[in-house]
């Protein structure tokens, strides 16, 4: 009997269940928040900036002045479909691709460059 009591620790009763853990709702609670967020802070603004600038290549005209993403600012003289050819001084043309446009600058704002 002793070498059995060696051998086999004694049971002891367990403690009650505590209290009951978070509920299904508060588990999944952060993502229900940062989902929206995501879209508010990173989606919708991304879509409009998209929105704008497709907008303002369809509104290209000749004449007008524009800034390169490469930094060349010049006057539109010729558009193609994909193309448009600028004038970067006078008697110097370039063509660049539409999607190189960075902005559109006033009239007039390469006279004082």
């Amino acid at each position: 009997m002793q070498l059995l009591d060696l051998l086999i620790s004694p049971a002891y009763a367990q403690q009650g269940a505590g209290p009951a853990g978070p509920s299904l709702i508060t588990n999944f609670l952060p993502i229900i928040i940062l989902l929206p967020l995501f879209y508010f802070m990173l989606i919708r603004p991304q879509m409009r900036r998209t929105r704008e600038t497709r907008e303002m290549l369809g509104k290209l005209a000749k004449g007008d002045e524009i800034v390169t993403s490469g930094g060349l600012a010049g006057r539109i003289v010729g558009i193609g479909e994909v193309y448009l050819t600028v004038e970067i001084a006078q008697g110097v043309e370039v063509k660049v691709q539409k999607s190189a446009v960075g902005s559109v600058l006033p009239k007039g704002t390469l006279k004082t460059l």
